[in-house]
């Protein structure tokens, strides 16, 4: 079963952004009839940007419009797609970042609201994060059945709350995709640590989406390495820099090995965490 993610230089032009999607779509190494499972970095269609464009766009017909570009583009090309973010209305002050899943005729598999929200100092040109200024946290997780696996997703930040990707695995999810659009500096010093972490201790085989360079004249940078990750937590393909694919084959048998081998779900004597 192959499974490609696609890195990302998003900006603030939706169709541009749209176009460069649909174009790399278009070249997507594959094998004729085999299922393909793409995922998109997020804020793969509108990244930046001040903050009244995401409440903007997130108008009920916009909204709607860009999941029916992305929806149009998992049927035109034949593929399973986990479509990055974008932002749905919330209130009249703020949106969710949602991510969904479709399948290969463009049908919503599900969906999920990004959990945890980026308030942070970092060391960059942006220096101050305040998602919550815009964004409204999701209330639940999500795990979705497909001819993949069991795909549970995850957002960005929600990486470093460990709790969230072991309510995944007790959901029952075998593979974890995580579109993101994480800083240059918080990348450079915990993406790949913390992708390994969560694999490892959920056994599963992580596709981690990412945006990557200088976005809209420099205003934004992010770290790249888009990556996949095995149950075992052994980098199988990464792309570090630049624009593209990261293509693997996953192997259920060998998670399913892995996870008989060293039985942590059943060995684990905390009480697990109550987010249906």
């Amino acid at each position: 079963m192959q499974v490609s993610l696609l890195q990302c230089q998003s900006s603030t032009d939706v169709k541009a952004n749209l176009a460069f999607i649909d174009s790399q779509l278009s070249v997507l190494p594959r094998k004729a009839n085999e299922p393909q499972l793409v995922v998109l970095p997020e804020c793969s269609l509108l990244f930046g940007g001040h903050e009244q464009q995401q409440l903007a766009i997130a108008a009920v017909e916009e909204s709607s419009k860009l999941k029916q570009q992305l929806a149009a583009l998992a049927q035109r090309h034949h593929v399973y797609m986990v479509a990055g973010t974008i932002p749905i209305s919330a209130d009249a002050a703020r949106v969710y970042s949602r991510s969904y899943l479709f399948d290969d005729e463009g049908n919503t598999l599900g969906s999920y609201d990004k959990l945890h929200l980026f308030d942070v100092e970092v060391a960059d040109k942006t220096q101050s994060y305040r998602e919550s200024d815009t964004f409204c946290p999701g209330d639940r997780i999500t795990v979705i059945d497909t001819p993949f696996g069991k795909i549970g997703l995850a957002i960005c930040y929600d990486i470093r709350f460990a709790d969230l990707f072991r309510a995944l695995r007790l959901a029952g999810a075998e593979i974890i995709a995580l579109p993101s659009a994480f800083t240059k500096v918080t990348g450079a010093a915990h993406w790949q640590t913390l992708i390994q972490a969560r694999a490892i201790e959920t056994q599963c085989y992580f596709l981690a989406a990412d945006q990557w360079g200088q976005h809209n004249q420099g205003s934004r940078e992010t770290w790249g390495q888009s990556m996949i990750v095995d149950p075992w937590g052994k980098i199988i393909a990464e792309k570090k820099t630049g624009l593209g694919w990261v293509q693997a084959q996953l192997d259920l048998a060998a998670l399913a090995t892995i996870r008989q081998q060293i039985p942590v779900a059943a060995h684990n004597r905390f009480i697990a965490p109550q987010l249906k």
